[in-house]
């Protein structure tokens, strides 16, 4: 059971657990707090008047914390600012790419265009082809059964 070290005078408390902080520091190993270096203190704060000791330490080791937070969030707002750069080069890179995909499917167009005239052709000139064939077979095969009918 932990036993009292003052007579309850809230004046003796504050000194009683520096106090018995320190013994429990040196006692585990862990360095007192006037051998670790100091942070300073942001900028945004400053003691007040009639602050206690405890008080100021354990405002100065919250804002600390806080600071360190802040620094922690500014760093993930740099690399967010990082991606956008690359999200916005990537979406140039797909905007160029976009432009060059739009001139390969008109070239495909014009190549089906070509392609599907040409076929046409072929079909208007084969068709024109298998009728004059048509008309030259007609022709041909017309007077011969003209001369059959003639001998009578």
């Amino acid at each position: 059971m932990v036993q009292p070290t003052t007579n309850g005078h809230p004046t003796e408390v504050e000194p009683a657990i520096e106090a018995a902080a320190g013994d429990d520091q040196q006692a585990s190993g862990v360095p007192s707090r006037t051998s670790v270096p100091a942070m300073a203190m942001p900028d945004y704060v400053e003691h007040r008047d009639g602050a206690t000791e405890i008080g100021r330490l354990s405002a100065e080791a919250v804002v600390r914390e806080y600071e360190v937070a802040a620094k922690e969030i500014e760093a993930v707002g740099a690399e967010l600012v990082d991606l956008v750069k690359r999200c916005e080069a990537m979406t140039r890179n797909a905007l160029a790419v976009t432009e060059e995909l739009k001139e390969t499917a008109g070239r495909y167009r014009e190549e089906a265009k070509r392609v599907f005239l040409q076929i046409e052709n072929c079909s208007r000139v084969t068709a024109e082809v298998r009728r004059t064939c048509n008309e030259l077979r007609e022709k041909i095969a017309a007077p011969t059964v003209e001369a059959k009918a003639e001998p009578n």
